[in-house]
């Protein structure tokens, strides 16, 4: 089946790509230059970073920051496409023939949501991978640098759900640190319905996959007498201790999620979608309700950060076929402008989603709402 692409369609395509490639390359180039260069001539003269590595290091930043570049890009493009046609007085002649803005703005609509899929796509199965190969040759070579698995006082609190509506604390872990593999210098306090059952002290605690237990080594397990939950812990607990019995190696069948928390990337920027929903769930057992606000946040602004591109097509398109005579100049510092507002209204609804004020969905999408909205009003003032 072959698809009948109309003459003017064609005709605003073909300016569309040319300024967009050239815009997204001439952006991406500035990002990583800006972004990257600087800070790896430094680790080369100060940690005597292999030149051959700061190179691979250097190209594997592209994907990133050309996801960055690929909305502001469109912003640009569709602003000096859409200006050009206003100045040229070609849109008076599109309108005096019968044909209004909204079938003029379409190629950019459609050509916005093609460039928000390969954003998506680029951000979930490219940058991610390229940044954790960044990590890894840093950690190789920069002897200063931390593993992102590499953590300290981890803490988690395991949650037996009663209802619906309720739920009792069962167990308590904490860790000064963890190396990627094992807990070092863990503590484990279990809870039988409001009393302290068990206290467990090791020097080291690793996951035993294939018998799907948790094995302790060098620590000592605490019992105790039932301690009434409105008593001073701190006064009672020594007078209340039964029994201590002390190992060099010890399994408990306990859950794998302490172990699965602390494997994974805290930061959800730096997680691909699946990896930040799959975190989600295991921190949703902890009750940790500021933790698991800001992941259901930031998973909604990932989800919502491709349509970006839609958006800035839209504004585009309207400021375009607004105001004519825009150079490259002031497409540039209108660009800027737009950009700035809004990251700056995404980080402020963002934050007040994180705090509880707003739901997480509405956090993540109301920018984009916003700006449809605008770009929107702006197209229709022209629907001649």
């Amino acid at each position: 089946m072959k698809i009948k692409v109309k003459v003017l369609d064609r005709y605003i395509w073909q300016q569309l790509i040319f300024v967009f490639i050239c815009s997204a390359a001439l952006l991406a180039a500035l990002a990583v230059a800006l972004g990257t260069v600087s800070d790896l001539t430094y680790k080369v003269i100060e940690y005597n970073l292999p030149l051959s590595i700061a190179v691979k290091i250097f190209f594997l930043k592209v994907p990133e920051y050309t996801v960055y570049a690929l909305p502001i890009a469109l912003l640009l493009t569709t602003l000096l496409v859409y200006g050009r046609l206003n100045s040229n007085l070609e849109l008076i002649a599109f309108f005096s023939s019968g044909i209004n803005v909204f079938s003029i703005v379409i190629p950019a609509i459609l050509f916005s949501i093609l460039i928000a899929n390969m954003t998506f796509l680029l951000n979930e199965f490219v940058v991610h991978n390229a940044n954790y190969r960044v990590s890894y040759l840093e950690n190789i070579f920069i002897p200063k640098s931390k593993s992102y698995l590499d953590k300290k006082d981890l803490f988690y609190s395991e949650y037996k759900t009663l209802d619906e509506n309720n739920s009792r604390l069962v167990r308590l872990y904490y860790a000064k640190h963890f190396d990627g593999n094992k807990f070092q210098e863990i503590t484990i306090i279990n809870w039988k319905k409001s009393d302290i059952q068990k206290i467990i002290v090791a020097q080291k605690a690793i996951w035993n996959q294939k018998q799907k237990s948790w094995d302790l080594f060098d620590g000592r397990v605490e019992s105790f007498e039932p301690i009434k939950s409105n008593l001073d812990l701190t006064t009672a607990i020594t007078s209340n201790l039964a029994d201590v019995d002390f190992f060099k190696q010890k399994s408990l069948f306990l859950p794998s999620t302490f172990f699965e928390i602390a494997n994974q990337v805290n930061d959800p920027q730096k997680m691909s979608l699946s990896e930040a929903r799959k975190y989600l769930e295991l921190i949703i057992k902890s009750k940790n309700q500021t933790q698991i606000r800001l992941f259901q946040v930031r998973i909604q602004q990932k989800l919502a950060f491709p349509f970006i591109c839609v958006v800035f097509a839209v504004i585009g398109s309207g400021i375009g076929i607004n105001f004519d005579q825009i150079n490259r100049g002031q497409g540039f510092t209108i660009c800027v402008g737009i950009v700035f507002s809004y990251y700056l209204l995404g980080f402020i609804v963002g934050s007040c989603g994180i705090v509880g004020l707003i739901p997480p969905l509405i956090a993540g999408w109301l920018p984009n709402f916003l700006g449809w909205g605008v770009g929107g009003m702006l197209l229709y003032h022209n629907n001649y």
